[in-house]
C-alpha cells in the first residue's frame, strides 16, 4: 500500500489566476467567474456550518445532565429549530453543489464558464440575502417549531417565524437557479469528445441533484408561502382552527424534503466516487451501474415521501406501498456501495487525507442506509418515530455522509482552488477526530432512541444520562476537529507550499490546468479521448504528475 504525498510543482509562468487577475472588491462582488462564485459559496456555507454547529454544541451542553442546566424549554426549542434550519438550507443543500459544483463542473466538462454567468451571480446574491433574512429572524426572537415548520403550531406561534420562512424561500430560489444553470451547462457546453458516458462522477452527481432542485424546490417555495400567509394573516390553509389541513402540509413538505435528502447526499456520492477511482488508481468497477443508480435515486426519491408519515393516520395499504418504494430506492444506494468496495479490490490504494474521508463516508452512509431501510418498515418506525433513533439515522446518512463528502472534496481539490498545499499530518489527525466524534455522538443516540428517549426534549430521566454524556463529548470532539480543519486550511490558503497543476498525480480535465486555474480555465478547449479514470490506458509515467509516493 502506498500513500500519495502532494509536492510542489512548477511555478506559474505568468503569475495570473482567477484569484489575481482582478483584485478590487467590486470585481469580487460583481464577478461572473464561476470559480470566484464557487469560492464565495464555499466561504459562506462554511460560515453557516460554523453557526449551525455552535447551536448543536449548545444543545448537547444542555443535554449533559437530566435536568435543566442553563436554558429553559422555550430557548432550547429555538436553538434546535435554528440549528436545523441553518444546517439544512444554508449548509447541507448548497455546500457541495453551489460551492464545489460551481467551481469544478465547467472545468471538468472542458468549458470556460457556466451557461448563464449572470444568473450564477444572482444565485450567490440570493443565497447571501436569504441567509441574512434567516439570521435576522433568529436574532429577532427565532422560531420554536423545528426545521419542518409543522402546523398548526407554526401558524400560531408568537415567535418571529415569518422572516425565517421568507429567508428559506429566498434560499430556495437561489438553489433552483443554480440547478437550472448546471443542467443547461451539462447539456450544451461539454467539450469535444466529452460524451455522456465519459462524464466524471462528480458531474453526474451535481447534474442529478440539479434535476431534483428544479423539480422539487418550487413545491417547497409554494408551501412555505402558504404557511407564511397562515402565520401572518390567518388564511387557514393548514390551520384546522380555520378549516385548514395540517396533514396536507406534511404531504407537500415531505414531497420536497425527501428528495432534498438526495440533494444533500448525491453530490457527496459524486465526490466519493471521484476519490475511490483516483486514489485506487482504477476505473470504477461498473461506470454504467453508478450512473444508472444515480438516476434511479434521483427519480425514485420522489415516490417515498410517505414513510415520514406512518404515524399520521395513513392506511395500512399506503404505508406498505411507501415502505416498499423506500426499500426499492435503497437498492440503488446498495449498488453504489458494492461498486465502491469492488473498485478497491486490487487497487493501488493511497491513504491520503481525501481517501480517509471516503472511508468515513462509506461507513456512515452504509450504517445510515441500513437504518433507513429499518425505519421504512411500518412496525419499527411506529416505535422509533420521534425518538433519538431517527435523529441518529438522519445525522449518520445526511450530516455525516454529506460532511464527509464535503471535506473529502475540499481536501482533494484544495490544491487546485488555492494553488497551495495543506499540512498532511494535521489533516489526517483532524479527519480521524471528526469521524470518531461522529461515532461518539450518534451511536449512543441509536441506543437512546431504541430505549424510548424522545427527541426535542431538554430534560430526560436519569437512566439516559450516561449515553447523553458520551454524545455530548462526541459533539465537542467534532467541533474541535472542525475548528482544526478550518484553522489549517486558512493557514494553508495563504502560507502553504505552492503546488503545480497535478499534485495528486491523477486524471481529469481539472488537473490539466494550472493551480490555481486561470480566469478562462483553458487556453484552448481540450479534446477528450478517454474516460477520466482510465488508468489502464495510460502508462504510469504519464500520470505521476507532481506527486511522490512513499510506502506505508
Amino acid at each position: 500500500m502506498a500513500k500519495v504525498i502532494p509536492r510542489p510543482g512548477e511555478p506559474r509562468v505568468d503569475g495570473q489566476s482567477y484569484l489575481t487577475v482582478e483584485k478590487t472588491v467590486r470585481s469580487w462582488v460583481l464577478t461572473t467567474d464561476h470559480k470566484r462564485i464557487g469560492l464565495l459559496f464555499l466561504i459562506w456555507t462554511t460560515i453557516s456550518l460554523f453557526v449551525g454547529g455552535v447551536f448543536a454544541l449548545l444543545l448537547r451542553l444542555e443535554l449533559l445532565t437530566p435536568d435543566q442546566n442553563w436554558v429553559d424549554a422555550a430557548v432550547y426549542n429555538r436553538y434546535f429549530t435554528l440549528h436545523g434550519v441553518i444546517m439544512v438550507w444554508m449548509f447541507l443543500i448548497p455546500a457541495i453543489p453551489s460551492g464545489l459544483g460551481n467551481f469544478f463542473l465547467p472545468i471538468m466538462i472542458g468549458a470556460r464558464e457556466l451557461a448563464f454567468p449572470r444568473l450564477n451571480l444572482a444565485s450567490l446574491h440570493l443565497y447571501i440575502l436569504g441567509s441574512i433574512v434567516v439570521l435576522v429572524g433568529a436574532f429577532a426572537g427565532g422560531a420554536d417549531t423545528g426545521w419542518t415548520f409543522y402546523p398548526p403550531y407554526s401558524a400560531r406561534t408568537p415567535m418571529a417565524l415569518s422572516p425565517i420562512i421568507l429567508g428559506v424561500f429566498i434560499l430556495g430560489i437561489s438553489s433552483t437557479i443554480t440547478g437550472l444553470n448546471f443542467i443547461v451547462t451539462t447539456h450544451t457546453m461539454r467539450t469535444k469528445g466529452m460524451k455522456w458516458m465519459r462524464l466524471p462522477f462528480f458531474v453526474w452527481g451535481v447534474y442529478a441533484t440539479s434535476i431534483i432542485l428544479v423539480i422539487a424546490t418550487p413545491v417547497l417555495g409554494m408551501t412555505l408561502l402558504l404557511l407564511w400567509f397562515d402565520h401572518s394573516f390567518n388564511f387557514g390553509i393548514f390551520d384546522p382552527a380555520y378549516g385548514g389541513d395540517p396533514i396536507l402540509y406534511q404531504h407537500i413538505f415531505w414531497f420536497y424534503s425527501h428528495p432534498a435528502v438526495y440533494i444533500m447526499v448525491l453530490p457527496a456520492m459524486g465526490v466519493v466516487s471521484e476519490l475511490v477511482c483516483q486514489f485506487a488508481r482504477k476505473n470504477m468497477f461498473s461506470y454504467t451501474a453508478i450512473v444508472i443508480s444515480t438516476i434511479g435515486i434521483t427519480f425514485g426519491g420522489f415516490l417515498t415521501w410517505g414513510h415520514h408519515m406512518f404515524t399520521s393516520g395513513m392506511s395500512s395499504f399506503d404505508a406498505g406501498v411507501f415502505g416498499i418504494l423506500s426499500m426499492f430506492v435503497a437498492i440503488f444506494s446498495a449498488i453504489k456501495v458494492f461498486n465502491w468496495t469492488a473498485t478497491l479490490y486490487k487497487g493501488s490504494i493511497s491513504l491520503a487525507t481525501p481517501m480517509l474521508y471516503f472511508f468515513g463516508f462509506l461507513f456512515l452512509f452504509s450504517v445510515g442506509g441500513m437504518t433507513g431501510v429499518a425505519v421504512a418498515s411500518t412496525s419499527l418506525d411506529v416505535y422509533w418515530h420521534d425518538t433519538y433513533f431517527v435523529v441518529a439515522h438522519f445525522h449518520f446518512i445526511m450530516v455525516g455522509g454529506t460532511i464527509m463528502g464535503f471535506l473529502g472534496g475540499l481536501h482533494y481539490w484544495f490544491p487546485k482552488i488555492t494553488g497551495r498545499l495543506y499540512p498532511e499530518r494535521l489533516a489526517t489527525g483532524a479527519a480521524i477526530g471528526v469521524f470518531m466524534g461522529f461515532l461518539l455522538t450518534f451511536v449512543p443516540q441509536f441506543l437512546l432512541g431504541n430505549g424510548g428517549m424522545p427527541r426535542r426534549y431538554h430534560t430526560y430521566p436519569d437512566e439516559y444520562q450516561p449515553l447523553n454524556v458520551v454524545a455530548t463529548v462526541g459533539s465537542w470532539t467534532i467541533g474541535g476537529g472542525m475548528l482544526l480543519i478550518i484553522s489549517y486550511l486558512l493557514w494553508a490558503a495563504f502560507r502553504g507550499r505552492r503546488t503545480g497543476p497535478n499534485p495528486w498525480g491523477v486524471l481529469g480535465l481539472e488537473w490539466t490546468t494550472p493551480s490555481p486555474p486561470p480566469k478562462e480555465n483553458f487556453t484552448e478547449l481540450p479534446e477528450v479521448t478517454h474516460g477520466p479514470y482510465d488508468y489502464w490506458r495510460i502508462p504510469p509515467e504519464e500520470y505521476v504528475g507532481d506527486s511522490v509516493t512513499e510506502s506505508l
